[in-house]
């Protein structure tokens, strides 16, 4: 909320000052990015390192649907990094 917030804001036209009071969220962030690493590394253990148990006739025992997955996961795990990387860099640009 605190680092994407901004930028659909942004997106949708709304910019300026008004954005800068948006910090309210900002004491929550640890939690969030607690909860963000959370997710991603029960979805990585779900995904790779449990060997997956299907029935006969289960959309899990196709492995274009694994492969499907395991995509997805690795475009939203390099999204959801790149995005708790913002603040650590913007120092950079400003």
């Amino acid at each position: 909320m605190c680092c994407v917030g901004p930028l659909v804001l942004l997106a949708f036209g709304i910019g300026g000052s008004w954005i800068s009071n948006l910090s309210a969220m900002e004491p929550y962030r640890p939690i969030f990015i607690g909860l963000t690493l959370v997710f991603l590394g029960r979805a990585f253990h779900q995904l790779y390192l449990v060997p997956q148990v299907c029935a006969p006739g289960m959309p899990c025992i196709d492995p274009i649907t694994t492969k499907r997955h395991r995509l997805i996961f690795l475009v939203v795990g390099i999204l959801l990094l790149c995005l708790l990387a913002v603040p650590l860099l913007a120092s950079l640009f400003y």
